[in-house]
Order: C-alpha cells, then sequence, then structure tokens
C-alpha cells in the first residue's frame, strides 16, 4: 500500500512539474526568415497586393477575425482565396513562427 501511495504522489508531482514548464514559444526571427522567403511578394510591408482591402494591419487583421496565431496559422496551413495553402510546404513550427511574426509586426504598425 505504501508503494502504491508513493507511486501516486510520484505521478501527481510529475503532472504538477510538467504543468509548470513553458511551452516552446514561437521564433520571431525564424518566422521573419519565412515570412521574407513565403510570403513578402504577396504581403510586403503588411499589405495585400491581391487584396489590398485584406492587408496584414492591425485593423484589418481585427475586422476580418484573424488577429490570432490560430486564426492565421488556419489561413496559412489551408490557404484560401487567392492565398495558397502552405501545408507540405512549411513546418508546424515554421506556420507557427510566421503567425506570431504576423501579429509582431500588426502590433508595431509595420
Amino acid at each position: 500500500m505504501k508503494k502504491l501511495f508513493s507511486a501516486i504522489a510520484l505521478v501527481i508531482a510529475t503532472s504538477l512539474w510538467l504543468m509548470t514548464q513553458p511551452v516552446q514559444a514561437a521564433d520571431l526571427n525564424s518566422g521573419a526568415q519565412v515570412f521574407g522567403a513565403n510570403c513578402a511578394a504577396c504581403h510586403i510591408g503588411g499589405g495585400n497586393v491581391v487584396n489590398a482591402a485584406k492587408t496584414l494591419k492591425k485593423a484589418d487583421l481585427e475586422q476580418y477575425g484573424m488577429a490570432s496565431t490560430e486564426a492565421i496559422q488556419t489561413q496559412v496551413t489551408n490557404g484560401k482565396n487567392a492565398m495558397p495553402s502552405f501545408k507540405g510546404r512549411l513546418t508546424a513550427q515554421q506556420i507557427e513562427d510566421v503567425a506570431a511574426y504576423v501579429l509582431a509586426q500588426a502590433e508595431k504598425g509595420w
């Protein structure tokens, strides 16, 4: 019985420790590189050469429900309208990084 309680205590302690560990954060430098290589042709300076109304500026991201990393990741992964899908061309980490970069740049005003 004592071994069972010790094992349970170990599992609980390990679980609590894991919950306090930081999740791998997005890498903004990587995001900038991914953006430069894959996105800048259409979105240079946060603009949009295909649809000038849907820029990567903060106000437009908010207006169109794209002001979160999750929404941007979905758009980059799946594409939509004239924007191609980058699924299979970029890794999940690269997509996370570029989404974080876009939001950071939008906050700064590009």
